[in-house]
């Protein structure tokens, strides 16, 4: 096969696939337009998130036998009508999904021990001990939001602590020993803690929204390392302001460009995010939950195992 690869990635992608026999071919800095004109010539291609791909995108992609998605989700891609044009779609969510749960988990112990306001203040010759009181995650709650590989994996990661661990999945018996499924509602009735870990689709945008915060019964913690359009900004700030959200911790925000490699296009900042950044029980990365030395290695040998599967 002749592959395009349209984002750099770990170097075992193409040494292995070099190695299978197949024409491996690199463009990191084409447009979109650019690469429409010549995806033709290729039976394959491997992109991360750099652009979009449409049906009309795919309309020019005549020979393409399969899209390898180096990352979790698909969502930058016409799931439907590369389905119907018979393209077989690769993604690694395997990949990082250790990842994925140690940042989670690292982002809740440092918001519950407030460990970056603290470390913040003692830069500036503060020591303030009674102000940085932590509150112990032992005792709480957790309920997690999607119990795929991510989700999963969180969950693995919370073993060593004595917490009851909750998930609500659209799929059907997917407990296992480390949560318990329970109903939506039963979710929001119980969790003091909530991490999210779905895909962004219809059903996800601007899912964790003011009336789906207020049906929590406790005030709670929120980590997000799934899809920033999830969350309506403005209303998460609100929940922070009035104390329904004690604190947050944010990979993902709603202001994410789909490429996932800047904010904001015109270099405007929301209200809403202003009082984010400036928010000391708000903790912020940049899409990099799943972003490890590891996983790089981990998402480039995942596509190749399963290109094996498909095509050898």
């Amino acid at each position: 096969m002749n592959i395009l690869h349209l984002d750099e990635n770990h170097p075992l992608l193409i040494n292995q696939l070099n190695a299978l026999g197949h024409s491996n071919f690199e463009d990191y800095t084409s447009s979109r337009e650019e690469i429409m004109e010549i995806i033709h010539k290729y039976d394959g291609f491997i992109i991360r998130s750099r652009f979009k791909i449409d049906a009309e995108f795919l309309s020019k992609a005549t020979q393409l036998k399969f899209i390898g998605r180096v990352g979790a989700g698909l969502e930058n891609i016409d799931i439907e009508y590369a389905v119907k044009q018979g393209i077989q779609l690769i993604s690694a969510p395997e990949g990082n999904r250790n990842a994925v749960g140690e940042h989670a988990l690292g982002m809740l112990l440092s918001l519950l021990n407030k460990l970056n306001k603290a470390d913040n203040e003692v830069r500036k010759g503060l020591w303030l001990r009674e102000a940085n009181r932590g509150v112990e995650l032992d005792g709480q709650t957790v309920g997690i939001i999607g119990y795929g590989n991510m989700g999963k994996a969180f969950a693995k990661k919370l073993r060593g602590f004595d917490v009851n661990v909750l998930c609500y999945d659209l799929k059907e018996n997917v407990s296992d020993e480390n949560a318990t499924q329970v109903s939506l509602k039963e979710l929001q009735e119980q969790a003091t803690v909530l991490s999210l870990h779905t895909p962004q689709t219809p059903l996800t945008l601007n899912m964790i929204n003011k009336d789906f915060i207020e049906k929590f019964y406790h005030d709670f913690w929120f980590i997000n390392t799934a899809r920033g359009k999830s969350v309506v900004t403005q209303d998460l700030v609100e929940a922070l302001k009035s104390g329904k959200i004690l604190g947050a911790g944010l990979d993902v925000l709603e202001y994410e460009k789909s490429s996932f490699e800047n904010l904001f296009q015109d270099g405007h900042l929301p209200e809403a995010f202003q009082y984010l950044i400036e928010a000391k029980n708000v903790l912020l990365t940049p899409h990099v939950a799943g972003w490890t030395k590891e996983s790089k290695e981990k998402l480039s040998q995942t596509i190749v195992d399963k290109f094996k599967i498909y095509f050898h």
